[in-house]
């Protein structure tokens, strides 16, 4: 039997980061400083640790200033807004980036208020409310990481956006949405579905491309799959229960030997056994992942250039 064709994340970001970082250089002889990012983690969650020293990493190797207040669990609302402020003001940082998840501590409405707080003009996530209407007009400029990472996925790989069928599984406003617009935007039928949805599989079924962003392991199995369709998995779940592996992997696969020394893995929304309905697909991890960062990286310089005709600072030591 035929596999799907593995869509790999890692291969376009490589690509993409060789483009950018020539701009980036040529900014920093234009200006007298690099495209700065600074980033706001707050609290002791692990995997957040993480995912802000892939982006400290990857920002000093594209030739971008980053770098990161460090806030403890105990911090304030007030706190952390303070923390935006400066960056607001700061004239080295081009691009802000407030990990989330806050700590649950600083209230239900803290992670909208933060964002809202973030300056359009820095909103590298694009989150920020006008940002998010400058999409739906296809105006945008800064638009959220993880679906302008899928877009460049499908484009660079071949994939047919126009007149294509495409669902989007998941209604969230960091992937669901922004998803769907701009698909929309590039000429697909979209179906967004949710946890409401009526005939489910049957609806995901109909796409062409299939986007699934709903954090469940292994959701999405076969039955939601077209033959031939391109299945994005945009999922990053840990899983810890030894049943929840065995039922994505039969008895003896590498992961599962990995998973018994480890006790843990991460997996995607998408069943493995997809991969012998689906056309192409994108591995969990090494998928959609990569392309996030590279996003953010090329937000960040677009930013930058953005401003580049306002007055700048030369970053102290550079």
């Amino acid at each position: 039997m035929t596999k799907a064709r593995r869509l790999e994340g890692q291969v376009v970001a490589s690509a993409m980061r060789e483009e950018i970082k020539p701009a980036v250089a040529a900014f920093a002889a234009a200006h007298g400083r690099r495209p700065g990012l600074g980033i706001v983690l707050v609290g002791d969650d692990p995997a957040s640790h993480v995912y802000v020293k892939h982006k400290l990493k990857a920002a000093e190797e594209w030739g971008f200033y980053a770098d990161c207040a460090r806030m403890p669990a105990s911090a304030s609302l007030d706190d952390v807004l303070a923390a935006v402020d400066r960056l607001n003001h700061s004239p080295i940082h081009d691009g802000i980036l407030v990990q989330a998840p806050l700590p649950k501590a600083l209230g239900k409405d803290a992670t909208q208020r933060v964002f809202d707080a973030i300056a359009v003009e820095k909103d590298v996530d694009g989150f920020a409310a006008e940002n998010v209407g400058l999409l739906s007009q296809n105006r945008a400029t800064l638009v959220a990481c993880t679906p302008a990472g899928v877009i460049e996925m499908l484009v660079r790989e071949g994939v047919t956006i126009a007149g294509a069928r495409a669902v989007v599984l998941g209604r969230s406003d960091i992937v669901g949405k922004p998803m769907a617009l701009l698909l929309l935007h590039r000429d697909a039928t979209v179906t967004v579905c949710h946890s409401r949805t009526k005939d489910l599989a049957a609806i995901c079924r109909e796409a062409d491309i299939l986007v699934a962003a709903i954090g469940r392991p292994g959701f999405v199995t076969p039955e939601f799959v077209k033959p031939g369709a391109t299945v994005v998995d945009v999922g990053i779940n840990q899983v810890t229960d030894a049943q929840v592996a065995a039922s994505l992997y039969p008895a003896g696969h590498t992961r599962l030997v990995n998973f018994a020394s480890r006790g843990t893995m991460l997996v995607g929304d998408v069943h493995p056994r997809v991969e012998d309905v689906a056309g192409a697909m994108t591995p969990v991890p090494g998928g959609v992942g990569p392309l996030t960062i590279t996003m953010l990286m090329k937000n960040t310089l677009l930013a930058a250039q953005n401003r580049s005709a306002k007055p700048v600072a030369t970053i102290p030591g550079q």
